[in-house]
């Protein structure tokens, strides 16, 4: 392959790797896809296509779609053991965030409820709302008609709006003072504190500190604070678990305020907050290793602040 053609494809990388992350919910099955989508670059007969920015987004999507259609995918997210990759904010696999649309379709809880929809609906909601595709073009990617293509993304969006039930955007500098008090309260043992900063629908789910079979679910505040409480209680066993006594800070993750554990410069941790209404309405912890490998990568080049808790 000559180095024109090399240059052409690197250029839309980032933004093919955004896509796929979007799609999979995961960075490191994102990476795949845009890797195989190049080995398919390689093997085209480059002379042949038009348009190679649009060429390339069908060929991504596709594999994206082929992955999500596939038995093992289908048997993991059916099972609950599924939950999206979190990406520290400023990495650049979360693409574009011009839009209010933009952001909340890279949201850990819009990338959970995408789940519920086919893939193909889940791909033309987020050609839509991510890139602005028209839906001229979402038919050509998807081949199906435009007519199709506005269907799929009018129940998408009616599907995500009602799950999100009024979910907007919140001042970052409000969530994080409700997050840091959240975290007092944890790290404080004060049950009764946890409970009043959780909305009275609010959710949890963990890996279980990535030892779990199954994600752990808690449904109601008395329960999430319960767990909460015990995930913050400081053991010796957890510091072997850790490799050390983590420092706690605050980060945004996939644009919400999320508490990083970290020792040294490796992230053992991380818990996502979706902040409403002046409350927490959701939690979601994880520490499998796999689940944060990107997010620690990006915390390690990353120049972090002082931590809010210096030493568990």
């Amino acid at each position: 392959m000559d180095m024109a053609a090399i240059d052409r494809f690197e250029a839309g990388r980032g933004r093919l790797a955004s896509l796929a992350y979007r799609l999979l919910g995961s960075a490191a099955d994102a990476e795949d896809a845009v890797q195989d989508a190049f080995l398919r670059w390689q093997a085209a007969d480059r002379e042949r296509i038009d348009v190679p920015e649009a060429w390339l987004t069908k060929v991504v999507t596709n594999l994206c779609l082929d992955r999500l259609r596939s038995a093992q995918a289908r048997h993991e997210r059916a099972v609950g053991d599924w939950l999206p990759e979190p990406l520290l904010d400023g990495d650049p696999m979360l693409g574009p965030a011009d839009t209010f649309e933009q952001r909340e379709s890279v949201s850990l809880a819009v990338l959970t409820l995408m789940e519920r929809l086919s893939p193909v609906e889940r791909a033309a909601y987020v050609l839509r709302e991510a890139f602005s595709y028209p839906h001229a073009e979402i038919a050509g990617i998807l081949d199906i008609t435009e007519s199709a293509s506005q269907q799929h993304v009018h129940r998408a969006r009616r599907r995500v709006a009602a799950e999100r039930r009024g979910g907007g955007e919140v001042d970052p500098a409000a969530a994080r003072r409700i997050v840091e008090e959240f975290l007092t309260a944890a790290l404080s043992g004060r049950t009764e504190r946890l409970v009043a900063l959780l909305t009275a629908d609010a959710t949890a789910v963990s890996d279980g500190a990535g030892l779990a079979r199954r994600l752990l679910r808690h449904r109601t505040p008395e329960r999430i604070a319960s767990s909460v409480r015990a995930g913050f209680r400081p053991t010796a066993a957890k510091r072997r678990m850790a490799g050390g006594s983590p420092a706690f800070h605050i980060a945004r993750v996939n644009g919400s305020p999320a508490v990083l554990a970290v020792v040294g410069d490796r992230v053992v941790g991380a818990v996502a907050f979706e902040v409403r209404d002046g409350k927490v309405a959701s939690l979601r912890g994880m520490a499998a290793a796999h689940r944060l490998a990107r997010l620690g990568e990006t915390w390690a080049r990353h120049e972090a602040g002082a931590p809010v808790v210096d030493a568990w």
